[in-house]
């Protein structure tokens, strides 16, 4: 049964709107909504994120540099090639999980203002 539940997952990935993380340049910004919040993420030099919204809002460590685990559908399987991916739960290195990520803006560094 497990098995059969890991296979229908790994097969629904791939539908999935996803933000791979080799795909994202320094200063690049990657906006999330998810159900209960709102994450700004600025992709840094040396492959760490600085991270504002949230649950680091919510204890005053705006901006946090931190790195990103990857995306979990709220259990031990974690996508760590992505930074996002729409109705998966993001994972800081801090072992916050975010809730369900609801949409996603990608901003690349070139387009800002």
């Amino acid at each position: 049964m497990i098995g059969h539940e890991l296979k229908n997952l790994a097969d629904q990935s791939d539908n999935v709107l996803q933000i791979y993380k080799n795909k994202l340049k320094p200063g690049d910004v990657i906006i999330i909504k998810t159900m209960n919040s709102t994450y700004s993420i600025r992709v840094a030099e040396d492959g760490g994120y600085f991270v504002s919204g949230g649950w680091f809002d919510k204890k005053n460590l705006s901006p946090s540099k931190i790195k990103i685990n990857g995306c979990t559908w709220g259990g031990s399987i974690i996508k760590q090639d992505i930074i996002a991916a729409c109705g998966l739960k993001l994972e800081f290195q801090n072992r916050v999980v975010t809730s369900s990520i609801k949409k996603i803006f990608y901003i690349p560094h070139c387009c800002e203002n």
